[in-house]
């Protein structure tokens, strides 16, 4: 953590894997400082949990969850609007700052490291892809695209799996468009937050049986408790099924099941397993990419005071 900046400087950060249990952390943070004299406010970090459509894929968390503490970018985005990085950094850093101006705790509490590393880091200033240039690329087979790659940019190809349709098409166009490769452009990445506040981090990794057992039920609750006439309407908005929206867990294996292709049986096994798949791709990634500084929560509860006592 850096020190000597003004507390009203300081923003805490709660992350981890989807079902670990961020945003009941993060309101009994926000909760036992505000008992001493310290508002907060959270803000959202998960990049499902930004569309107003998925209320009850995403988890989002109830007024109840909330008690009484003041959310922000839960739900703001329309899902016919893709919320990328960059988009949801730009508004949490503003939120960022309006809390702080107003005297509030910033919480951050979500599972996409994505999101939280572009806030902190930044952004690479990737110039504006041509658009032929782009079409061309979208265009390809993914094993053509992936044997263009190798070529042209050969590290990246070799971080990637050869399967990896969007991230593939990504550093293909980058090079193809900028004469650069995408790593050129990450090493200068620029508007991150990271060196202008005091991080206070909280890393949650629970056992991965806890996590997974979490994941199932959490899922099936998902379908007793709205998700299917939350898919409805989603589907007769006639979205871009490409669009991020229209991806999100939950979403695929619904939508399967509404137009008949396997039964609610089926549709609750995909979920589960998708939902598994996922939160062991953020397990890994949350165990990996932060700074090993970091603090990291591996038991199955965690005790507030231990990890933010600075905040106390």
């Amino acid at each position: 953590m850096s020190k000597g900046k003004s507390p009203v400087k300081a923003v805490a950060l709660i992350a981890g894997p989807t079902a670990s249990g961020k945003s009941d952390l993060a309101v009994g943070l926000a909760l036992a400082l505000e008992e001493r004299g310290r508002r907060c406010v959270v803000i959202n970090a998960d990049s499902a949990q930004v569309y107003r459509d998925l209320r009850v894929l995403s988890a989002r968390p109830t007024e109840a969850d909330m008690r009484g503490i003041e959310h922000r970018l839960f739900g703001e985005w329309d899902g016919a609007e893709p919320c990328s990085a960059a988009d949801w950094a730009a508004r949490a850093k503003r939120e960022i700052e309006d809390a702080q101006l107003a005297g509030l705790l910033p919480i951050l509490a979500g599972g996409t490291g994505l999101y939280i590393r572009t806030l902190l880091d930044g952004i690479a200033p990737v110039p504006r892809i041509d658009p032929s240039v782009r079409e061309a690329v979208r265009a390809l087979p993914v094993e053509d695209a992936y044997a263009a790659l190798e070529a042209e940019d050969s590290e990246r190809a070799a971080a990637l799996n050869a399967s990896d349709t969007t991230r593939i098409a990504r550093a293909l166009e980058v090079v193809r468009s900028t004469g650069k490769p995408l790593t050129h452009w990450q090493h200068r990445r620029v508007g991150g937050i990271g060196e202008a506040v005091e991080l206070h981090p909280l890393i949650l990794l629970p056992s991965r049986e806890t996590l997974y057992a979490r994941c199932d039920a959490r899922f099936e609750r998902m379908l007793e408790n709205g998700a299917i006439t939350e898919v409805e309407t989603l589907l007769a908005r006639n979205l871009d099924p490409a669009l991020p929206v229209m991806r999100a867990i939950g979403v695929p294996e619904i939508a399967g099941y509404l137009r008949g292709d396997w039964p609610r049986e089926e549709a609750l096994a995909r979920g589960r397993q998708a939902t598994r798949n996922y939160a062991k791709r953020q397990y890994t990634w949350f165990r990996r990419q932060p700074p090993q500084d970091w603090p990291r929560c591996e038991s199955e509860s965690c005790d507030i005071s231990a990890y933010f006592e600075t905040l106390f």
